[in-house]
C-alpha cells in the first residue's frame, strides 16, 4: 500500500473525531444549548466520566506487562527531556514565567480526549488499557511541570501546597484508585465495572464536543511566529523524539504507537485554564491550543500512516 493509501485509510479513521471537535465549536459559537452548558459540560467530564473511563480501564489493565512498564519509562522520558531542552532554550531567551508557562504546556500537555478517541479506533480496548497505564504515569508529571513553569519553578508555593493540588486532581485520583486495583487483582464485581463502563462511554464524546467549543480562533492574530514554533516543536520535533525513545526502549509496534499517539496530539484545552488560574498569559495559551488543533488536523494523519 502506497503512502497516500495510507494516508487516506487513516484520515478516514479519525475524522469522525476531529468533526466532533468541529460540531463543539459550531454549536458553542450559535450559541445552542447556551453558553452555560459548556462550562458546565467540561466539569461534569472532568470530574465525573473522565476519571470513570480512567479508573475503569486502569482496573484491568496489564500493570505487570514489561512493555507497560517500558511503556511508562519512555512517556517519562519523552517529557522531561522536552522540559529540559526548553529550560535551557529559556536560559538563551529570557522568557518570563507567564509565557513560558504556556510555551512548555504547549510542548509537553497533550489532548487526552483526542488521544484516548485515536487509540480506541485504532488499537480498540486493548489499547485503552495501555493508554489508561501512560495516562496514570504521564498526567501527574505534566500537571507538576505546568505548575512550575507558570510559577518559577515554585515561586509562591510550597512543596506541600503543591503538593494539595497535585492530590485534589480527579484524573490522578481515579490513576491511583485503578491501578491500586489491578495490582490487587480483586477486578470490580457485582456489575461495578459496567456502571463505570456506561459512564465512560460518554466522556470522549462530550469531551471532543467541549474541545471543540473552547477553541478561540480570534487569538490567531497575534504571536504568529511564537504560535508557529511551539505548534512545530509539538505536532513535529515531541513525535520524532518519542519514535527515538520508543526505539531505545524497544517497545512493540503497539505501544509505540501509543507513546506517538500522545506526543503528536495538541495540547489541552485545560492548558488555558490553568494558565488563567496562575497568572499566565491567557490569550497566548489560547492561540497555542487553536492553533495546535488546527494544524494537526493535517500532521496526525502523515505522522500515524507511517505506524499503519
Amino acid at each position: 500500500m502506497d503512502l497516500t493509501a495510507v494516508v487516506i485509510m487513516v484520515l478516514l479513521t479519525i475524522w469522525p473525531l476531529f468533526a466532533l471537535i468541529c460540531l463543539g465549536g459550531i454549536l458553542a459559537r450559535t450559541g445552542f444549548p447556551q453558553a452555560s452548558f459548556w462550562p458546565s459540560a467540561e466539569r461534569v467530564n472532568y470530574f465525573l466520566l473522565f476519571p470513570a473511563l480512567l479508573f475503569s480501564s486502569l482496573a484491568n489493565a496489564p500493570v505487570r506487562d514489561p512493555d507497560v512498564v517500558r511503556l511508562g519509562g519512555a512517556a517519562v522520558a519523552t517529557i522531561l527531556i522536552a522540559a529540559v531542552g526548553l529550560s535551557i532554550a529559556r536560559k538563551v531567551v529570557p522568557t518570563p514565567a507567564a509565557r513560558f508557562g504556556p510555551v512548555l504546556q504547549g510542548a509537553v500537555r497533550f489532548n487526552t480526549y483526542l488521544g484516548l478517541a485515536i487509540i480506541a479506533a485504532l488499537l480498540g480496548p486493548a489499547g485503552i488499557e495501555k493508554a489508561a497505564v501512560y495516562l496514570a504515569i504521564a498526567v501527574p508529571v505534566v500537571n507538576v511541570l505546568s505548575i512550575l513553569a507558570l510559577t518559577d519553578a515554585g515561586d509562591a508555593r510550597t512543596p506541600l501546597t503543591l503538593l494539595r493540588a497535585i492530590a485534589k486532581n480527579p484524573l490522578i485520583l481515579a490513576c491511583v484508585a485503578g491501578i491500586t486495583v489491578a495490582l490487587l487483582g480483586v477486578g470490580l464485581p457485582f456489575g461495578i465495572q459496567e456502571f463505570f463502563e456506561i459512564l465512560a462511554q460518554a466522556s470522549l464524546p462530550l469531551g471532543l464536543l467541549c474541545v471543540g467549543a473552547a477553541l478561540q480562533p480570534a487569538s490567531l492574530g497575534r504571536d504568529t511566529l511564537a504560535l508557529a514554533g511551539t505548534s512545530a516543536l509539538r505536532l513535529v520535533v515531541m513525535p520524532a523524539l518519542a519514535i527515538g525513545i520508543a526505539w531505545l526502549a524497544d517497545l512493540d509496534a503497539a505501544t509505540t504507537l501509543i507513546l506517538v499517539i500522545f506526543s503528536a496530539i495538541p495540547t489541552a484545552p485545560t492548558s488555558y485554564v490553568l494558565t488563567r488560574q496562575l497568572g499566565g498569559d491567557g490569550p497566548f495559551m489560547a492561540g497555542i491550543v487553536t492553533a495546535q488543533t488546527l494544524v494537526s488536523v493535517a500532521t496526525l494523519p502523515i505522522i500515524l500512516s507511517l505506524f499503519a
